[in-house]
């Protein structure tokens, strides 16, 4: 796993004028034919011209806990890594590790500013924060992203594999993963049971 050296903000994160979709959710819906991406929330992190960039927020990489990531970079766990977990950002260059997190923390030129008070920074400076209990109040560590070429985010909206949900704090930084697939769908009123029979019945 490897991170921006500290001062170096990573090419995904660089700042741009942002897009209609930068700082919204995607909700994967229920016929989604990528099984990656089944059932996935997307924090949009970029979206413009030249494409888009987010992190699926609400999938675990179970087999790797913060402490051993720590290890891999060469951060000695403190107290506060167990305060974190290690999510699947996206099949996108699974190797690099990305921290979507509120922006109460930051490193200059590094840290990327989002809409409502959120963040994206990609230095090793974040976790050395974070497991010594010194970063952000609220964070989410992801390895890899997922990226869209130009026009493929468009496209895929207009054959109905997304849904834009608004974002909000505890849907990205809640501790149920599981549900929040359900309860962002719940948040735009649409039933994820009624939706699921009629994508079976489509």
């Amino acid at each position: 796993m490897t991170l921006a050296p500290p001062g170096d903000a990573a090419p995904e994160a660089d700042p741009d004028d942002g897009g209609p979709l930068e700082g919204e959710l995607l909700i994967a819906m229920p016929a989604m034919g990528d099984p990656r991406f089944a059932q996935t929330v997307i924090f949009m992190c970029s979206h413009g011209d030249d494409g888009a960039m987010g992190l699926i927020i609400n999938k675990r990489a179970r087999e790797l806990s913060f402490a051993d990531l720590l290890k891999q970079v060469g951060v000695n766990p403190g107290e506060g890594a167990e305060a974190f977990s290690v999510h699947f950002g996206g099949p996108v260059e699974m190797g690099r590790g990305f921290v979507l997190h509120s922006d109460d923390w930051e490193a200059p030129g590094a840290t990327k500013p989002l809409s409502q008070g959120l963040a994206l920074t990609a230095t090793v400076d974040i976790l050395r924060d974070m497991s010594a209990g010194r970063g952000p109040r609220q964070a989410v560590l992801a390895l890899g992203y997922a990226g869209w070429a130009p026009g493929q985010l468009e496209r895929e909206l207009q054959a109905n594999g997304w849904l834009i949900c608004p974002s909000d704090p505890e849907l990205v930084f809640g501790e149920d993963d599981e549900g929040k697939w359900r309860r962002a769908m719940l948040k735009i009123g649409v039933d994820p049971a009624k939706l699921s029979a009629q994508s079976g019945l489509a």
